[in-house]
């Protein structure tokens, strides 16, 4: 086991502060003994597993709270241990008297995210899965949320678990040749490892490609609003946020530093940039601001270059989306061009002929907030086109990068079949992919990542 699951723990496992109701937890060997030296009720060391009293929590003779104790035993419960969660009234002072009575009679503060490192531990959840719990409490949005339930229920683990085990299959086989060395006999059908590998790199491409959209997803879709002073940014930034969040002026300049903001459009959270507009200025502050328009422009996923439909020439037009696409070429990062201020274009056939051929171009009037809806539907689209209709979406770093190491080393299989390399290089190789399969489902771990994973937990997780 681990140093960790040797004592019983307990925390606050409801947000710190007053309210309603607060729940402590207790999990470890002596959970429901401990509890039970302080809870007058029921004896809870006779009581069925998953089941419910009431009683009171007692210092001495003194009266702490009434509460409600909800026993779970051993392999039944979350942790996979015994645990006890005891609901007592919101009051932070009761808060601290019960958990400092429960430290005084034998348990001890837990570590952060240690209750579900210890479901981890005792086979509860593999490590994907309890990093999943972490995504579930703090998706914000109907999409990030239905992902991270996707992977803690271990739709992802359970696809890479196939993965392996295919892998496990030809690995055995290799090995066994290695031992046969000898008698130079070869155990594991070439072509038919060679036609797996190939498999499995697609199934593994796939997943990786997958990261994009779901790290985005998972952290909100960054959009840039981008375009010269005065062409209506602010405006359309508070047009989309249905509040004055950004300051605007007919001033040119006006925006110097870079503004975001969040709004959720159904089920997924954008994240909107507005940046200084772009020009040639000799004001130092605002060249800083133009310099950061252009970082938000590399990090974004969305860029939105607004332009004033009643001013822009047909060459300016072209020369700034040559701009942009410059900038993000080959980056899988998306330009829709807004044509604002439709309202005060005078000549609307010397409108449409500025604009045409050009893909993506939306109409509006940011001011009065016409055609704004038609954004918000571009956006949505976009996201979800980039879905790749993957029932498994890989959205942590750390299983982005485990699986494309694991990629690497496929490549050098098929790399190694195709130049007839000998048995044991190919079995390195394949130990390799195997190895760093395991790193994301915990098959394969060290303490530094164990600590590292969960101490990004809050205590009572």
């Amino acid at each position: 086991m681990s140093q960790y699951s040797s004592s019983t723990i307990c925390a606050l496992a409801t947000a710190p502060g007053i309210g309603a109701i607060a729940i402590i937890r207790l999990s470890g060997e002596e959970a429901i003994t401990i509890c039970n030296k302080v809870f007058k009720g029921k004896d809870l060391t006779q009581v069925d597993s998953h089941t419910l009293h009431f009683g009171t929590i007692k210092d001495g003779n003194k009266i702490i709270d009434e509460v409600l104790v909800s026993v779970f035993k051993g392999k039944k419960s979350f942790t996979g241990e015994n645990s006890v969660e005891i609901s007592t009234h919101g009051s932070p002072y009761i808060q601290q008297q019960v958990i400092q009575l429960l430290i005084n009679n034998g348990a001890q503060s837990a570590g952060p995210g240690e209750f579900t490192l210890r479901a981890f531990l005792n086979g509860k959840l593999d490590l994907s899965q309890a990093e999943a719990v972490a995504d579930v409490i703090a998706a914000n949005s109907e999409t990030s949320h239905e992902l991270a339930m996707k992977q803690m229920r271990g739709g992802f683990s359970n696809e890479i678990q196939k993965l392996r085990e295919q892998l496990i299959h030809f690995a055995s086989l290799i090995e066994l040749e290695l031992d046969f060395g000898e008698e130079d006999v070869e155990f594991a059908d070439r072509d038919d490892l060679k036609e797996l590998v190939t498999k499995l790199n697609s199934a593994l491409t796939k997943l990786i490609n997958s990261f994009d959209y779901g790290n985005v997803i998972k952290s909100g879709v960054p959009v840039a609003i981008i375009g010269e002073p005065n062409v209506g940014k602010s405006t359309l930034l508070n047009a989309l946020l249905n509040e004055e969040r950004a300051i605007v002026s007919e001033i040119a300049g006006t925006t110097r530093d870079v503004i975001e903001d969040e709004i959720n459009l159904k089920g997924i959270s954008f994240r909107f940039i507005d940046t200084a507009g772009i020009r040639d200025t000799s004001d130092e502050i605002e060249s800083l601001g133009i310099e950061k328009t252009f970082e938000k422009l590399d990090q974004a996923s969305i860029v939105l270059l607004l332009v004033d439909a009643s001013k822009i020439s047909r060459e300016n037009l072209l020369a700034d989306i040559q701009k942009i696409e410059n900038r993000i070429e080959g980056k899988n990062k998306r330009l829709i061009v807004i044509a604002n201020k439709v309202d005060n274009a005078q000549d609307k056939e010397g409108l449409e002929k500025t604009f045409i051929g050009i893909e993506n171009v939306i109409f509006v009037s940011a001011k009065l907030k016409d055609n704004v809806n038609s954004i918000e539907e571009i956006l949505y689209d976009f996201v979800q086109s980039g879905a790749l209709n993957n029932d498994v979406v890989v959205t942590n770093a750390r299983h982005y990068e485990a699986l494309s190491k694991s990629n690497e080393s496929l490549l050098k299989v098929l790399e190694g079949l195709d130049n007839n390399i000998t048995g044991d290089f190919l079995a390195m190789d394949i130990r390799q992919a195997l190895h760093h399969l395991g790193e994301i489902t915990g098959d394969i771990t060290t303490d530094d990542l164990l600590d590292n994973i969960f101490s990004k937990f809050c205590i009572g997780k």
